[in-house]
């Protein structure tokens, strides 16, 4: 019996480790998905497929969101698109390397939630922090831990 191989799902728009998880699946020979609704540049690699998703609200989500399941790594700072991948059974990275899981994600969505809200009465709210050498090491650290975690389950 073959294992279930890990595969990765990068919402790729606006993901600032793309070079990094590239680096990491090749050490560990895993096939990336690379999901935008725009031409992304990604390496000449078999292990590495470019999907370029109709423009749209959501769709690269959606897309994700039905491939998402125990095995899945998926990377994203959507709030929404990590509820759903939790719930699917997948794991889920933010770019700086914050896990989302099932006990996390509610307090998550609530908090995205209540900024969208504010944002929507006219308050004036700060956006994410700036990206920095920490979140992608931590990011880095995060990945290989997901890694090694899935080989552990018996993901391949």
């Amino acid at each position: 019996m073959t294992a279930t191989p890990i595969t990765i799902y990068i919402d790729a728009d606006a993901c600032p480790v793309k070079d990094e998880i590239y680096r990491v699946a090749g050490r560990y020979g895993l096939k990336v998905f690379v999901v935008a609704n725009g031409f992304i540049n990604v390496p000449r690699d078999p292990l590495i497929e470019r999907v370029i998703v109709p423009a749209g609200m959501n769709v690269a989500d959606d897309w994700i969101a039905e491939r998402a399941a125990p095995g899945a790594i998926v990377i994203t700072s959507d709030i929404p698109l990590a509820d759903r991948a939790v719930k699917a059974g997948a794991e889920v990275l933010g770019a700086n390397g914050r896990a989302f899981t099932a006990e996390s994600i509610g307090m998550a969505l609530a908090t995205r939630n209540l900024m969208d809200d504010l944002r929507s009465a006219g308050e004036t709210t700060r956006g994410p922090k700036p990206f920095a050498a920490r979140d992608r090491s931590a990011f880095l650290q995060a990945l290989d831990a997901v890694i090694v975690k899935l080989k552990r389950r018996g993901f391949g």
